[in-house]
């Protein structure tokens, strides 16, 4: 069973990627071009029928930019049964809020920074960064 970036998907991350936010691109530009422990991120990567806003697949990673309609009790219980179907891939998810992208992205770059070093196997990351 395919669950990576099925074919179905391909047309809508496309447009998803060219249709970012302005919080998706602040981090888009933290995490590309392994800029964080020479790590790979995609983005908009398909698992399942969900679509990553980021993905590092070799640490099984992905971040997740939430626009306020993501306080909706409806989809907070869709984004709930999302992470729990991620996590039983073994994908940590880690979320922000559009905000605290926009107002506090050095926070948001140490918060990644610091999910990275918890799943690394040694914590190379931290002299990397210096």
């Amino acid at each position: 069973m395919r669950i990576y970036n099925k074919l179905k998907l391909k047309p809508l991350k496309r447009q998803l990627r060219r249709d970012s936010t302005k919080a998706e691109r602040i981090v888009w530009n933290l995490v590309r071009n392994r800029q964080i422990g020479n790590l790979k991120f995609l983005r908009q990567s398909g698992v399942g029928n969900f679509i990553l806003d980021f993905y590092c697949p070799k640490l099984k990673f992905a971040i997740e930019i939430d626009g306020g309609h993501h306080s909706d009790d409806e989809v907070e219980r869709s984004d709930a049964l999302r992470t729990k179907y991620l996590n039983s891939f073994g994908i940590k998810v880690l979320r922000f809020w559009n905000n605290d992208v926009l107002y506090n992205s050095e926070g948001v770059y140490k918060a990644i920074v610091n999910s990275i070093e918890e799943l690394l196997p040694s914590s190379s990351l931290s002299k990397e960064e210096e």
